[in-house]
């Protein structure tokens, strides 16, 4: 029924890793679209507290979520490493807010592990995988479970509220 290719499977998988609160978390570079500094952003009010807002991206609309508030890390201002991840969730292009990005790996699918049922709560169930590396361990996420269809549609509507089809 899932479409979406696990990050635990066979092969070998290139994934781009960033930081958020001094852990390495890693994305399937083919969710990635580009990475950008960030921009101004602009606050919307009645917004769930992970959005951190909107940017104009060459004209297009792109809401921004703080990835440290939506994994429950609580929130914190942006450093000059902070940076932008742009994703394609389903139809739409998102902003993740992380601490910095620090590079693309190339791993085999047999360094990543599902995630143990003993660590993994309501909090983590964005995280598909576990890479091991020689002396580091990755956090993979799914960026497709980071919202829900209804979160999705509200990021939907944000978007059209600020920017009508026409």
């Amino acid at each position: 029924m899932e479409h979406q290719q696990s990050a635990v499977g066979s092969g070998t998988h290139q994934l781009v890793v960033f930081k958020l609160a001094g852990e390495s978390y890693g994305v399937d570079i083919y969710q990635v679209r580009e990475i950008i500094r960030v921009p101004e952003i602009t606050k919307v009010p009645q917004t769930p507290d992970f959005v951190e807002g909107i940017i104009n991206l060459r004209g297009g609309v792109i809401p921004v979520l703080d990835l440290r508030r939506r994994l429950g890390m609580g929130a914190q201002d942006a450093s000059r490493d902070a940076r932008i991840v742009i994703v394609e969730l389903g139809d739409q292009r998102v902003g993740m807010l992380v601490d910095g990005v620090s590079e693309v790996l190339r791993i085999g699918a047999e360094q990543i592990e599902p995630p143990s049922p003993y660590i993994m709560n309501a909090d983590a169930q964005f995280v598909t995988g576990i890479a091991r590396l020689q002396d580091a361990l990755i956090l993979v996420l799914d960026i497709h479970r980071l919202l829900n269809p209804a979160e999705q549609q509200e990021m939907k509507d944000l978007v059209e509220a600020v920017a009508p089809a026409g």
